[in-house]
């Protein structure tokens, strides 16, 4: 760009009426003052000795890399739509049903845009009240008043797979067509898109705005309805683990797309997402789009209790045996039931269960009922158990709680190490530069191959070992079989040094328990209970710290469902102290 070779051009800046011209890699006008760049560009002077056929072919190519480099017209819900579509190929590739692409999350975001006035309305607020006609092309979706119907037969070129009959010339199609923009949206260098400058100052009261976040929200809300076999934790690990597209999932924009400026702010993301903030946007996004309820959690579903319990008895190399108990606790306290389980976000009080935060909690409190978890009556049972199995080498084995410990303390220190090394060591920047405007992409570009030359060379040099090769997803973090020598396997020991005959039942040889939580905050406390670990003994540090990790969730977030399980279980003894108290205040009056 010479501003020199624009001197020629005297015209007044129509946004600021300044007359300070330079000129585009595309050889078009732009002013020096406000960055307004025109549609004029610099005539080809001299072409006399020039044959017309070889001008025609100029054209023609200049044309083709114009169009590309000025990209589609799009909008920010566009974005997040191609989005959805890659995280929902994604599972699809995990084995999730295609019905939850094709009709669950596809009429989700159907009805989030209809919502949200963004699309399937009268008046889109787009931009700036210019009318934009969201998928004219298809004369079907014409039917702005009626609501989407969840799930339906209603296909989305967007979410819908297409077949190479329908596109024979091999071009990717636009994802959301709509209508033409102005030219001076259109050659906006603040941001790609028509309104990333709108929509990131956008403030509506009532309306829930689009976030990265919110795209796994939408990501859960499909698996649960379809009531698949992956729960929020994983959903979140197999995100970490580079399964599901979120951190600079924009890379995989059609190159038509263009991304910068303000479109940075809003698709590029530093930081992993966690539990809490997407359980509780997925209860968010499901008021706003007033869903009806889901369907029912029942005892054959992977969500049941029942069988998350049994999953993570597995995960964490605990006695099959514990399963009974589990499942006797579940009965006992209600929670396995189809009401409590299933999700109803126009209910009242619309509230989701944490399913697999809630199962590692009834494990913790059978735990609990076994060895008490107070530094002293475990380390007792296991020198009952490590002396029975030393005299009968030959019988089933009991189950050896310190053994056990030693065994999960040394795989779970590694794989915590391993976890930690791997987030040390990785990469935010993306292979695909962002850049504030569309003047600074030359400049960015041309750094960015700088620096991946660089780093080409200094792996040669420095790091010569192969690269680790991405693992494939799976629901188990640990793996344990029988005959291990360096890891025991427990699945198959029993609890016959745990449990004792009463009649034709067998009850726990410790008839003690004491209560995660005494007194339960307040009502409009925003937590239930409090957890410092300096208060509890190092048995129960280790469990929670250990199932915390297994879910990558707070170790307050799995003490708080122990505490409301135990308050369940437990409920004359919460009873009792709750008159106690009572009547202490009566006295004191």
């Amino acid at each position: 760009m010479e501003l020199e070779e624009a001197k020629e051009f005297r015209e007044k800046c129509t946004q600021c009426a300044a007359v300070s011209w330079g000129l585009t890699d595309e050889g078009k006008y732009y002013c020096t003052s406000c960055h307004n760049v025109t549609e004029r560009s610099k005539e080809v002077i001299n072409t006399g000795a020039i044959p017309n056929a070889k001008i025609q072919a100029i054209n023609r190519g200049l044309k083709r890399k114009r169009k590309l480099e000025k990209g589609w017209d799009w909008y920010v819900c566009e974005g997040f739509q191609q989005i959805l579509y890659q995280q929902a190929e994604a599972l699809k590739t995990l084995g999730v049903g295609p019905e939850l692409k094709n009709e669950v999350l596809h009429n989700f975001w159907k009805r989030y845009l209809q919502k949200s006035k963004q699309a399937y309305c009268k008046n889109p607020i787009y931009t700036r009240g210019r009318k934009a006609t969201v998928l004219e092309d298809n004369p079907s979706h014409s039917d702005w008043d009626s609501e989407p119907d969840l799930p339906s037969d209603f296909s989305c070129p967007s979410f819908v797979e297409s077949g190479t009959d329908s596109q024979p010339n091999g071009h990717t199609p636009k994802p959301f067509p709509i209508s033409k923009a102005s030219q001076s949206e259109t050659a906006s260098i603040c941001s790609g898109s028509l309104d990333g400058v709108e929509y990131s100052l956008r403030k509506e009261k009532g309306i829930v705005k689009m976030t990265m976040p919110r795209t796994l929200a939408f990501c859960y809300l499909s698996l649960l309805w379809q009531r698949e076999t992956i729960t929020l934790s994983d959903l979140l690990r197999f995100v970490e683990e580079g399964h599901i597209p979120y951190i600079n999932a924009f890379q995989h924009f059609p190159e038509e797309m263009k991304l910068y400026g303000r479109d940075k702010g809003i698709f590029a993301i530093e930081s992993w997402p966690t539990y809490e903030d997407i359980y509780k946007k997925m209860i968010e996004i499901a008021k706003f789009l007033d869903l009806p309820r889901f369907p029912d959690i029942t005892e054959d579903s992977y969500l049941h209790p029942n069988i998350l319990c049994m999953k993570y008895l597995m995960e964490v190399n605990l006695p099959d045996e514990m399963n009974d108990l589990t499942c006797q606790v579940v009965k006992m306290t209600g929670i396995g039931e189809v009401d409590f389980l299933t999700f109803d976000p126009i209910a009242k009080m619309a509230k989701t269960v944490k399913y697999d935060v809630q199962a590692v909690a009834v494990i913790v409190v059978v735990l609990k009922l076994l060895f008490l978890l107070d530094d002293n009556l475990e380390w007792t049972l296991s020198n009952i158990a490590e002396k029975y199995n030393e005299k009968n080498k030959e019988d089933k084995p009991w189950f050896d709680f310190r053994k056990w410990y030693q065994v999960m303390k040394k795989s779970i220190d590694e794989k915590k190490q391993k976890w930690e090394e791997a987030r040390a060591k990785y990469l935010w920047k993306s292979e695909k530069p962002l850049y504030h405007s569309s003047i600074d992409r030359a400049v960015v570009y041309k750094r960015r191959e700088m620096v991946v030359s660089l780093q080409k060379q200094f792996s040669v040099l420095v790091d010569s070992a192969p690269t680790v090769e991405k693992k494939s997803p799976s629901s188990f973090q640990f793996n344990w079989t029988e005959g291990d020598s360096a890891r025991t396997c427990f699945h198959g020991h029993g609890l016959q040094g745990i449990l004792k005959k009463k009649g034709q039942s067998l009850t726990t040889k410790n008839s003690l328990y004491w209560l995660s939580t005494q007194k339960f905050c307040r009502s409009y406390c925003k937590h239930v209970t409090t957890y410092e670990e300096s208060n509890f003994s190092l048995s129960y540090q280790f469990i929670i710290n250990l199932f915390s990790f297994l879910l990558r969730i707070k170790t307050s977030s799995l003490h708080e469902e122990v505490s409301l399980i135990e308050k369940i279980l437990f409920k004359r003894k919460y009873g009792k102290t709750k008159k106690k108290s009572r009547s202490r205040k009566r006295r004191k009056y």
